[in-house]
């Protein structure tokens, strides 16, 4: 005979799912019972289900298969909320396996329940309670093709009585559909795109990650409309390496170069993105937009052509019918615009920048105790990490350095929580990339605020052998909070952490440790780290008071900030 649970255990293995992130609990008794019987997968207990979440929403970010995470009864089902959140927001297809009271308990209120349908209708593309044998195995292959299918998270309830119920004798084992096939423009649509290309003068490219899988035919069309390309954050995984037309990122963790660009063109065209901020986009524009998902066209910037399709189908209608454009002058003068920029930015990832004259002179407004600029650490870890490395990063100055400083060139890999902007979520996500694959290098931009946070799954990372590289961004701050009030002209307030030697902290858990305070010390200690065989983790202790600056600084800006010092020197107890 097989239960309930035996027949949900097999069916995700079946699938390629390798390993179940959670917390065990009664009413997923007879699951972790199945899963302990089943060698194809791997039970990793995390100390908070939401870590459990942000793991497994990793693993399905970086294979397209199910990634798995449990949380039992009610506030085990409540902690995984916010890791699924990220997972929605991210597209990533998790299967979270909840618990619930026992059936007959159901809606008395009984002892930690909550009502798991309600609860996750929001985050949720399919949401469903087991309440008897009968309706398996279809619930199951519902909730694994919705996730799939719909890129999105589904949750599937087991009451405490149902998971070790028997089903009856040669019940088939559920299969899921992976198959997405690409969908195609219409033709009228491309048509309209390449008229509109052809009658304006200069083409700017903003190009996210849905274009990823259109790389040749992307860089083919910059060639073609000598046309500067602004990359998404989500995009430098895709179009870091070896391209002659990037400019970088536009954002607040962007550079002047993608101002020129924008302000610069005639027309937009933007592949594969649905980069959110509207203040950054440029104005009086004509706009193209290929993007597979309809929904997405038109919601950040009006759009006066609308391309639905997959982003590699609609580029390779597209470039025959667009007419080749030589005027250089354009993207001569952003990648002009973009290599200054990158070159002063160099002068920060040197050691001895403060002690040089224009250091000298700059440490004593921005930092007078000397403690290491976040350049020259991310600029490290870039230079001597490996090729393929998968990296993660937390919410916050953290992701600005990373994106700066951080090529992703070869077959590196990039996680964040980009669309939902959570702290907490490099280091989980790390454990879970790196449960793929124990070899493979992954390393994770820590905030001092997000690392703290879940702190606790430094032990997931020792306990279960999960060589997981975590490199500390030890500011003392909430930083882009203390940034965000600065720049309206607000004191910093509530932003200052009193954080413990995250190291020592570390080396109690079990974990290498490596404390840096000297600038002069960075480079050994990140070659150290990257070369240590099991989880290690550097602490460190970073410039509170550097400033990202954003590619086109407002007046309003610079006086708020200029208040925002001025009150919080007023107020200094010293």
């Amino acid at each position: 005979m097989t239960t309930v649970a035996e027949l949900l255990v097999e069916a995700l293995a079946d699938h390629g799912v390798t390993q179940v992130w959670g917390v065990v609990g009664d009413a997923l008794n007879p699951v972790t019972d199945a899963i302990r019987r089943e060698d194809r997968i791997d039970w990793i207990g995390v100390r908070h289900e939401e870590a459990g979440a942000f793991a497994a929403s990793a693993q399905a970010q970086l294979t397209d298969r199910l990634g798995v995470c449990m949380g039992t009864v009610g506030p085990g089902a409540v902690h995984l909320l916010n890791g699924l959140y990220d997972a929605k927001k991210s597209h990533a297809p998790v299967l979270a396996i909840c618990g619930q009271v026992p059936r007959e308990e159901i809606g008395t209120d009984f002892f930690q329940e909550v009502d798991n349908d309600k609860l996750f209708a929001d985050v949720a593309v399919f949401c469903a309670t087991v309440s008897s044998p009968d309706q398996l195995p279809g619930l199951i292959e519902q909730a694994g093709n919705a996730a799939l299918q719909g890129r999105g998270v589904a949750v599937l309830t087991l009451p405490g009585d149902v998971g070790g119920l028997d089903l009856p004798k040669h019940t088939p084992v559920p299969r899921f559909v992976t198959d997405l096939p690409p969908t195609a423009p219409t033709a009228a649509s491309v048509a309209e795109a390449a008229a509109a290309v052809n009658a304006a003068g200069r083409v700017t490219l903003l190009v996210g990650q849905g274009a990823s899988g259109a790389r040749a035919e992307v860089l083919q069309l910059a060639g073609k409309l000598s046309a500067p390309m602004v990359v998404t954050l989500k995009g430098k995984e895709g179009f870091d390496d070896d391209n002659p037309y990037e400019v970088g990122q536009s954002g607040l963790l962007g550079n002047r170069a993608s101002a020129v660009a924008f302000e610069g063109c005639d027309l937009l065209l933007m592949v594969g993105t649905d980069f959110p901020y509207k203040a950054f986009y440029p104005a009086g524009k004509t706009v193209v937009q290929v993007d597979s998902n309809g929904t997405h066209i038109g919601r950040r910037t009006p759009v006066d052509h609308p391309v639905v399709g997959d982003s590699r189908l609609a580029l390779q209608a597209l470039l025959p019918l667009v007419e080749a454009k030589p005027d250089r002058e354009l993207l001569d003068e952003a990648r002009s615009s973009y290599d200054a920029w990158r070159e002063h930015q160099q002068r920060y990832v040197d050691a001895d920048y403060d002690r040089k004259p224009k250091g000298l002179l700059r440490r004593k407004i921005d930092n007078p105790d000397s403690r290491v600029r976040p350049e020259l650490l991310a600029e490290m870890v870039n230079r001597y990490a490996a090729p393929d490395a998968v990296f993660t990063t937390d919410t916050g100055m953290a992701t600005t350095w990373l994106a700066r400083f951080v090529r992703m060139t070869g077959g590196r890999q990039l996680i964040g929580s980009f669309n939902l902007g959570s702290m907490a979520n490099a280091m989980p996500q790390a454990l879970g990339a790196q449960g793929l694959d124990r070899g493979r290098q992954v390393v994770a931009f820590c905030g001092d605020g997000g690392l703290s946070m879940l702190l606790g799954d430094l032990i997931t990372a020792v306990s279960h052998d999960l060589p997981v590289k975590l490199v500390v961004f030890d500011n003392g701050r909430l930083g882009m909070v203390k940034l965000e009030m600065e720049q309206v002209g607000l004191p910093e307030f509530g932003t200052v952490l009193h954080n413990p030697d995250f190291a020592r902290v570390a080396e109690a858990i079990g974990m290498r440790g490596i404390r840096v305070e000297d600038p002069h010390d960075v480079e050994a200690a990140v070659r150290d780290a990257l070369a240590h065989e099991g989880p290690v983790l550097v602490d460190v202790l970073t410039d509170p008071d550097e400033i990202a600056v954003p590619p086109k600084p407002t007046l309003e800006q610079g006086w708020g900030f200029a208040i925002a010092k001025t009150k919080e020197f007023a107020e200094s107890p010293e």
